[in-house]
């Protein structure tokens, strides 16, 4: 291992030691269940912010994103333009409303729970139903994020793809297990932080590093259709994008009002004022987040070249990794900056990930374990489970990572749809529609899930899946299935109840 490679790794034990010293530092704070799941909602705005923000890309903003633009074009921006439209309306319309309600309801301390109270469910379906879906879709979406450090680790240090992906999980598990939410909160502050500098300070210097004009040097490195194509909008791959494909990448906006990881932040905000500061936060962040990795995409394909990633076993999904060693330890010779930076990657595979077992571990120790096993557990034996449980959800997330050819972006976009489809419509229509029943919920939940099973892993047409063949993304198919089941099930079925009605009105300020 030569100097530079032993600079950028103290960058990188500097950083997991820090990890590690706030899970020590908040596994004392965490004394009981509402402490390990929301942080006594006691979050600030700014925590909040860039807690849910970091939570909500993942490994796919650094990693997936700026793969699929250095491929294929800026066409491939259309899914962060329905991400951003999805992070404005989740913070403007759901955020407020969410944490008002979950506390009328119970207190609610998950989204299962808050479900489960919402619509009076004394058998617990919705309880169990909503539990089940967590751990199936969070165990693909954590696995996801721990093939992404396993890229990572294997690109940057040339250390087997397996044994990164054994380290990077270990570090995530130890914080988790340790400090619970305020842990998992805060370690997302820094890490969403140091996603955002990176993301905006590599692609500036890059680009006054380049040996030509962008459009020079993209068409020099053989885009599809050239460079004119390859900056459209409108083409992906050298040809035009069809409206199916357009609404597909846009519909990836949906997923968001069905995300427990990041629904869970807006529970946890102290108060309606840093509720209003996280909104404002939380969209800026997004915007120069989603940009600059779009940027990224476009500046790596022409500032790497002659390297095309993509050949001779390289992955494109590396090209910020590529651009980082490039600029920072060969033009400027500054291996301890770019090793920080290469750290703003690690920290949004780990915001993801330590989000995601968290939630899982509350859905099996407090919806499923305390509910319907225990349900005399105090909160010791409630928090032990929930460890318990990150490390087996860890130990069966690092199985579905173990082959390295998985794409990160596929297993996001399988893991988003299902638990989008799953949960959108239904928090949607509880937060809003007084005559969302729970019949309708339950009929929700599982034809939204369904969908997306059946649409993305069944091969129904000619050997090939529904979302093969017809190109379209089962999110927006589960989505619309799932509003549609609700609907019907809740008008076909009796009213709510006067209690819940009432409660729905006093969230509603009517």
């Amino acid at each position: 291992m030569d100097g530079t490679t032993l600079i950028v790794l103290s960058a990188f034990v500097a950083y997991l030691l820090l990890m590690i010293v706030i899970g020590i530092i908040y596994m004392k704070t965490a004394s009981s269940t509402e402490d390990y799941f929301l942080g006594g909602r006691s979050l600030n705005g700014w925590v909040a912010a860039l807690s849910a923000q970091a939570s909500d890309m993942s490994g796919w903003l650094l990693m997936g994103l700026p793969g699929a633009i250095y491929s294929l074009g800026t066409g491939q921006a259309w899914i962060a333009i329905g991400l951003f439209i999805g992070t404005v309306c989740n913070w403007i319309f759901i955020s407020g409303r969410l944490r008002k309600y979950t506390i009328a309801a119970n207190n609610s301390l998950t989204i299962p729970a808050f479900f489960e109270n919402r619509f009076g469910d004394k058998k617990r379906i919705l309880l169990l139903i909503s539990s089940i879906v967590i751990v199936i879709f969070f165990l693909v979406y954590t696995a996801s994020a721990l093939a992404a450090g396993g890229k990572l680790f294997n690109s940057v240090f040339g250390i087997n793809y397996h044994l990164a992906l054994a380290i990077g999980a270990g570090v995530i598990l130890v914080y988790t297990f340790m400090g619970g939410f305020m842990a998992v909160c805060v370690t997302d502050f820094v890490q969403g932080s140091l996603m955002l500098v990176g993301l905006l300070a590599v692609p500036i210097v890059a680009y006054f590093l380049m040996p030509g004009s962008l459009v020079d040097l993209l068409e020099q490195s053989q885009v599809a259709g050239g460079a004119g194509k390859y900056l459209d909008l409108f083409y992906s791959g050298g040809k035009p994008y069809t409206p199916i494909e357009i609404f597909s990448q846009l519909a990836w906006g949906l997923g968001y009002c069905g995300m427990p990881h990041i629904l869970t932040r807006f529970m946890a905000i102290r108060d309606e004022k840093e509720l209003k500061k996280s909104r404002c936060i939380a969209i800026v962040w997004v915007i120069l987040s989603l940009g600059a990795a779009c940027i990224i995409g476009v500046l790596g394909r022409a500032y790497l070249y002659p390297v095309l990633l993509g050949e001779n076993g390289t992955s494109a999904e590396n090209v910020f990794v590529e651009m980082i060693q490039k600029v920072f330890m060969s033009d400027l010779s500054l291996p301890f900056i770019g090793g920080l930076f290469l750290c703003g990657i690690l920290a949004a595979i780990m915001s993801t990930a330590d989000s995601q077992l968290l939630v899982t571990a509350s859905a099996v120790s407090e919806d499923l374990y305390h509910n319907f096993i225990k349900t005399d557990a105090d909160n010791k034996k409630v928090m032990n489970v929930s460890r318990i449980t990150v490390i087996v959800v860890a130990v069966l997330a690092f199985a579905i990572a173990w082959d390295p050819n998985n794409s990160i972006m596929d297993l996001v976009s399988n893991a988003w749809a299902g638990l989008g489809s799953a949960f959108g419509p239904v928090v949607l229509l509880s937060l809003f529609w007084r005559r969302t029943n729970l019949p309708g919920a339950v009929a929700g939940i599982v034809s939204g899930g369904l969908t997306v099973i059946i649409w993305d892993y069944i091969p129904l047409v000619s050997g090939e899946t529904l979302g093969n063949s017809t190109g379209l993304y089962s999110l927006a198919v589960g989505f619309v299935i799932s509003i549609l089941c609700i609907v019907i099930f809740s008008l076909t079925t009796k009213k709510p109840s006067e209690e819940i009605l009432k409660t729905f009105d006093q969230v509603a300020g009517k």
